[in-house]
C-alpha cells in the first residue's frame, strides 16, 4: 500500500496549465510539512515547492515563482501543485513529499530532510 499516491501527469504544450495531486494516507496530516520535487535526466534534483499543513505557509522555488501554487484539502488529505503557463523546462518526473516530524525552514525543499516520497509522474512540456 502506497503511503503517498501521486496522480496529474500529463503531455502539455507550452503555456498550458497542469495540477498534480498527492493523497495522503492516514498520519498525522494536520501537522505536517508536504512538499513537490522535480528531477530531469542529467540536472540535479530541484525542491518546487512547500506548504505547512497546520499554519499553511507557503515556500516556493525562484524558478517558479509566479506560475506555481501548492495547496492541500485537509478533509481530502491532499496536496496539489498547481502550474500554468509551462515551459520545456518545467518538464521533469516531479514527486511528492510528506515529513511528520521536526524540520528546519530552511530544509522545506531538501529531498533527504523528508520521512516519505510518492511514487512520481511524469510532466512533459513541449511546443
Amino acid at each position: 500500500t502506497q503511503r503517498l499516491v501521486q496522480s496529474g501527469g500529463a503531455s502539455v504544450q507550452t503555456g498550458g496549465s497542469l495540477t498534480l495531486s498527492c493523497t495522503v494516507s492516514e498520519w498525522n496530516y494536520n501537522s505536517a510539512v508536504m512538499a513537490w520535487f522535480r528531477q530531469t535526466p542529467g540536472k540535479e534534483r530541484e525542491g518546487v515547492a512547500a506548504i505547512y499543513t497546520a499554519g499553511e505557509t507557503t515556500w516556493y522555488a525562484d524558478s517558479v515563482k509566479g506560475r506555481v501554487t501548492i495547496s492541500h484539502d485537509k478533509a481530502k488529505q491532499t496536496v496539489y501543485l498547481q502550474m500554468v503557463n509551462l515551459k520545456p523546462e518545467d518538464t521533469a518526473s516531479y514527486y511528492c513529499a510528506a515529513r511528520f516530524g521536526a524540520i528546519n525552514v530552511n530544509d522545506v525543499l531538501v529531498w533527504d530532510a523528508y520521512d516519505y516520497w510518492g511514487q512520481g509522474t511524469q510532466v512533459t512540456v513541449s511546443l
